[in-house]
Formats: C-alpha cells, structure tokens, sequence
C-alpha cells in the first residue's frame, strides 16, 4: 500500500529526474517523526543536489522484505511510477543492502541510491577544504568498499591472468583486487587526514593563546546557522534554504559589543541529521572536534520546523557523543530561531517561553529579532569564567594597558602620573601571563 505525497516536486522537465521513495513498516517501533516530514526531508536534501523530483511517496508495508526492503506490493507501484515519469535515479530513503539495491535497479530498470548514498552525494559536491574533500572520499571508499558485491556480480570468473607483488597471484577474484585497491587508498587518506589533524590541533593551540573564546554554532541541517552566522559577524557565508549548504567549518571574529567590550570567535559548522551515516559519523570526526573545543556551544534551533523537538534530540545525542551534556546551560545556549515564520500568536507565546527558561533564546536570523538579546547572554556566559583584578601599569611604555584592553575588559581606570591603576575583568589564563608583561603588576 502506497501513500501519495500532497504534492510531487517541481522544476524544468529537462532536468535529471528522481523519484523519492520513504518506506514505513508496520512492524517496526513507531518513528518520532511523521512519514510526510520524513519524506519532505529527503525531497530536500535531493532537491541539494539538482535533482529534479518528478515524483514522492510514503510507501506502507506490513514488514521489510530482505530481497528488496519494500514490499512486493510497493515495490511495484514504484515500477509502474518510473515507467511513467522515467527518472534517473530512484531515491530510497532508508538504508539498503547491496544485495537489496541490486534487486531494485533490476526491477525497476534505473539507478537506485539510499539514503547514504544520497548524503554522500551531497557531501562530495559541497565540500571545498582539503579536509572536507579527504573525509568525504574517505567515506565514500568506506560506503563503496561494503558494496562491491552490487558492482561485480560475476564473482566466480576467476582473473585471466595471472601477476605477482601486489596485483595478486592466479585465480585472484576482481573483487579482491578491488577491495585491496581501496584498502590501500584508504590508508593514504587516513594518513592524509592524521596530517590535517595535526595542522587543526596546532591552530587551535594558537588559538589558545588568542584572549578570545570560541563559540560555535550547532544544529540540524536547514536550522539557519550560517544565516544567524552571518547577522552575527557580517560574512558573506553561504545561507541558502538548502540541506547541508555549508560543510566546512568557517571562523570568524564577534564583537558581543552593547558595553561589554568583549569578542569572541564564532565557528559555523555542518548540520546534523537523522541516522547520519555511519561512514560519516566517523569522517566528519575531525570536524566535530571544533565543537568539542569550543568554549561555548549555541545550538540553534529551527523552532518553526513540525519536528523541532524530535531535531533537537537528534543533536542532544550527537553531543552527547562527543562528551557534551546539552542540557548544561552554562556550556549549551539554544537558540530558537526563525520565529519570523510563526504566527503572530504563536510567535509571542514561543518567546515568552524562551525568555521563562535560563540559557534559551528566541531570535530571528533573517530579521535581527532577538540577535542583541542573544550576544547579550553570550557575553555574559563567555564572562562567567572571567577573574576581576587590580593591575598597575606603566604609562610610559603603553604596550601593558593596551593588553590589559585586547585581553580583558576594563571596569576602571584611575590614572596618577606615569601609572595607571586599572580594574580589569580576565580569563584565567590571562591572569597568569599578567608576569610575562614588565610594565604590568598584580595588586595584591
């Protein structure tokens, strides 16, 4: 039994056509999401790679077949749907089998990708630093590698040849060959990744010694970060309406200004999603590591969104991977954005309810909403670990006050000749480098 979608995506007839498909078994425990919102999900995240969706669908059956996933029922309303729309490509948004997605190709006639499949897709396209671009071709060869059996189906022709070293001796399978290939590209690029690594960990220790913190920005794909980034800093990051539209970390400098006089560096980093691949969750390990280096962490929250809640579990757990407890409003501000899209009525009642809770702010990236009111809290909670001091400094040199200022944020100043007697607010650290500094003393 198949359920139609309200409504099939548009765009020119010219261009590569999908069909997108997102089985629900009766068998299985109930998701916390909708079938509907699911399929929607997959519907943009093919529309993220210029797929033309010609037709979408929930599809019902009673329990997954293990030849094919789908039922025999819906798996041929799938084949009389691409005998009338001809897709390219048929989108499955669950996991598939090698064996499964080869099934599926023959009955159907057309290329089959699952919901992996299609994520790496979007990542190899989207991905511009050389980091990005290794952990994606290494989760690419990860994902191939536990398909070659779909690609050779003529395992027991044996190689004609035969060869020494490397290539394998006679009677070796192409299979095996290929898989050792891969094994061995996968080495390299884990090599080149260690290297990457090394290079992140050294510039994050540079960053260390720059007074300011780090803030970065969380949240599930399409929640609006690079948007908010965006308000916040003043870049040009690119902002679309798109699934995973950024993948590469970006930093940038924050004047959390209103007074407090305090910056900090804002990170924008790539979207989570339901069931990430595997392959990914282990790739993208290096990319996630700036969050767990962050000093704050700002998840924001696409509050608008039907499964807002069910989203925001999604991230819970995948801090919660990386060690951080979410529900720590000291370490976890949430931001509840695109209140923009709300009804009036519900708009003022999700603000009232974020204004009611500690560490939660309601905030519109498009339109500024709630942004002052939001690097208000961030300044404060980047001050929370701050030391209040009293410091001498020498006027004459002026290269001590002017540290004190980059480094801190100054509460008075009483001036007396060739010294100032200054109240400045630090980060511990900073107070311990206040002895690197000869025209700089500690007030007892």
């Amino acid at each position: 039994m198949s359920e139609p979608s309200t409504g099939t995506a548009g765009g020119s007839s010219g261009g590569r056509g999908t069909v997108v498909v997102h089985p629900v078994f009766h068998d299985r425990p109930v998701a916390s999401r909708l079938p509907q919102t699911r399929l929607a999900e997959a519907v943009a995240l093919t529309a993220a790679i210029g797929l033309e969706v010609r037709d979408a669908r929930v599809l019902w059956s009673s329990k997954a077949n293990p030849s094919l996933l789908l039922g025999k029922g819906s798996a041929d309303t799938v084949r009389q749907v691409v005998e009338d729309t001809a897709p390219e490509v048929v989108v499955v948004d669950a996991p598939l089998t090698p064996v499964q997605q080869r099934n599926l190709e023959r009955l159907w006639g057309t290329k089959v990708i699952d919901r992996t499949g299609l994520i790496l897709e979007i990542f190899g396209e989207r991905a511009r630093t050389r980091e990005g671009q290794l952990q994606v071709e290494l989760a690419h060869l990860s994902y191939q590698r536990s398909r070659l059996v779909r690609s050779w189906t003529h395992l027991e022709r044996q190689r004609a040849a035969g060869g020494s070293g490397f290539m394998g001796g006679p009677g070796e399978r192409q299979i095996e060959l290929d898989r050792r290939l891969i094994d061995e590209r996968m080495v390299r690029l884990k090599r080149d990744l260690e290297e990457v690594r090394r290079t992140r960990t050294l510039q994050r220790a540079a960053r260390g010694r720059v007074p300011y913190p780090v803030i970065a920005l969380v949240g599930y794909t399409n929640a609006g970060k690079s948007t908010l980034f965006n308000r916040l800093t003043g870049a040009g990051v690119m902002a679309q309406d798109l699934l995973f539209a950024t993948l590469d970390p970006t930093m940038r400098a924050i004047d959390l200004g209103r007074g407090h006089d305090r910056k900090a560096v804002l990170s924008d980093t790539v979207g989570f999603i339901s069931d990430l691949p595997t392959h990914l969750v282990a790739a993208f390990r290096a990319t996630l590591e700036e969050v767990s280096e962050a000093d704050l962490i700002v998840h924001v929250r696409d509050i608008a969104h039907p499964d807002t809640e069910a989203q925001r579990q999604d991230v819970v757990a995948v801090l919660a991977d990386l060690g951080i407890d979410a529900e720590d409003s000291r370490h976890v501000i949430e931001a509840w954005n695109k209140v923009d899209l709300l009804a009036p009525e519900s708009a003022a009642d999700v603000i009232a309810t974020a204004d009611g809770r500690i560490g939660c702010v309601a905030v519109s990236a498009v339109t500024g909403e709630g942004c002052d009111h939001l690097l208000d809290v961030l300044a404060h909670a980047t001050d929370s670990g701050r030391v209040t001091v009293r410091v001498t400094a020498d006027l004459t040199s002026g290269r001590g006050l002017a540290w004190l200022y980059s480094h801190g944020t100054v509460v008075d100043r009483r001036d007396d000749g060739c010294t100032a007697d200054v109240t400045v607010r630090l980060d511990a650290q900073d107070v311990g480098r206040l002895t690197d500094h000869g025209d700089l003393h500690r007030l007892a």
